[in-house]
């Protein structure tokens, strides 16, 4: 990654909250359907919409939740994130869910990442912000494109079936190693 770019995600997140909430029958059927929909888009088109754009990092949003694979693109680069926890999608009913504190058994594990945040205290109490601990099955990539491609790269997204694209965060200098993401 590299400071000035802006960091996209091409698909919602919310499938562990989710189908956690199927295993103990308090899922909606539409909300099961809605994210069974979603993890069967391949992610190849969107691998190669953002090497068209000029990614030069890419990784998918699986286990690890939104924070840990991130922080697997930070930490090589020295880099930091101001992350806008508002614009990242979410899966129908995931919100709910999570807030009803229902979480998938990896949720615990990825959850103690939150020490690399330098402002999740404050941040601690939004359902949004818990799920980018839930880990993630066939979820989408999140790279990290220059500013100046961002347009145009959501753009062929769209075009190409990734409607819950979004831009969720500009990468910066870090400010901290050992916090390298701040929530926005």
């Amino acid at each position: 990654l590299q400071p000035g770019q802006r960091l996209i995600i091409t698909k919602a997140i919310g499938t562990g909250t989710l189908f956690a909430s199927q295993m103990r029958g308090k899922a909606r059927g539409r909300w099961i359907a809605h994210a069974t929909r979603s993890m069967l888009v391949s992610n190849r088109a969107a691998a190669d919409c953002f090497a068209r754009h000029g990614a030069t990092s890419c990784t998918d949003v699986t286990g690890f939740g939104v924070v840990g694979h991130v922080l697997e693109m930070l930490q090589p680069s020295g880099t930091g994130l101001d992350l806008d926890v508002a614009r990242i999608p979410l899966l129908d009913g995931a919100a709910e869910t999570i807030g009803n504190g229902i979480v998938s058994s990896l949720h615990a594990t990825n959850l103690e990442r939150r020490e690399m945040i330098t402002n999740y205290q404050s941040s601690a109490h939004d359902p949004r912000v818990a799920l980018l601990f839930d880990p993630q099955t066939a979820g989408g990539l999140i790279a990290g494109v220059p500013e100046n491609q961002t347009e145009a790269c959501l753009q062929e997204l769209c075009v190409l079936g990734y409607s819950d694209c979004a831009v969720i965060g500009t990468v910066r200098p870090s400010i901290e190693r050992k916090k390298p993401i701040t929530l926005r």
